[in-house]
């Protein structure tokens, strides 16, 4: 990982009409991050040595997609197939990828309930991406939990408020699943927006970030204590 708790993040969008989905110009937008690359793939026409170079400077690579046939389409399955060589993705050969994390983002046309077992799909979105799964197991990567856009024509405001933040914290959050890592990312966001918002607002952020903090502080102690107790039992 890069130093200071950031990680650089590669996104390889594979879409054949990225310009025409407003799912994927929404999530462009969010993804305007300095630690984050945005890498769209929407022909055939694949610059290998680039891409590859890409790949070596990122700790975490995230595939995203619309789901097409309960798979990913053409172009990225096309990029796949060019970029990650044997002599440049195998373990035992350079091995680019071993040790970095592979996430999915993965939007959807169905509603997502639809997506388990005696549901209108049949099959879970786990069951879905296990090819790629199996791609990170064979590169020596860390598979992450994949990431769903649902429906995104049909969400409201609300709804986009939250998707975005959920994918800024999936594309740039160490430790995805960890209640501190996702807390204090939070805390990381909200002092970078202070320094750059008027003086009115700074001050209601500043206190959304001291209670923040002092929830975070509540807990730590809270977990410190229980595991004072848990000593003494054993």
């Amino acid at each position: 990982m890069s130093g200071g708790g950031f990680i650089k993040t590669l996104v390889i969008v594979g879409h054949p009409q990225i310009e025409d989905s407003s799912t994927q110009q929404f999530l462009k937008k969010a993804a305007d991050l300095s630690e984050v690359t945005w890498h769209p793939v929407n022909t055939f026409n694949v610059e290998v040595a680039k891409d590859q170079a890409l790949i070596q400077q990122a700790d975490r690579l995230v595939l995203q997609f619309p789901l097409y046939w309960y798979s990913a389409p053409a172009v990225l399955k096309n990029w796949l197939d060019q970029v990650l060589t044997r002599h440049f993705a195998y373990p035992d050969a350079m091995g680019s990828l071993v040790g970095k994390e592979l996430g999915i983002a993965v939007s959807l046309g169905s509603p997502a309930r639809n997506f388990v077992a005696g549901a209108g799909e049949n099959f879970s979105l786990s069951q879905i991406m296990i090819p790629f799964q199996a791609l990170a197991h064979k590169l020596q990567m860390t598979y992450l939990p994949t990431f769903v856009i649902d429906q995104f024509g049909y969400q409201s405001d609300e709804m986009k408020a939250k998707l975005l933040i959920d994918y800024q914290r999936y594309l740039t959050q160490p430790r995805l699943g960890h209640f501190d890592d996702q807390t204090n990312w939070l805390v990381n966001q909200l002092t970078e927006l202070i320094a750059t918002v008027p003086e009115d607002k700074k001050q209601q952020l500043t206190l959304i970030l001291d209670q923040i903090k002092n929830d975070q502080s509540t807990l730590e102690d809270l977990q410190m204590n229980l595991k004072m107790i848990q000593d003494t039992e054993e």
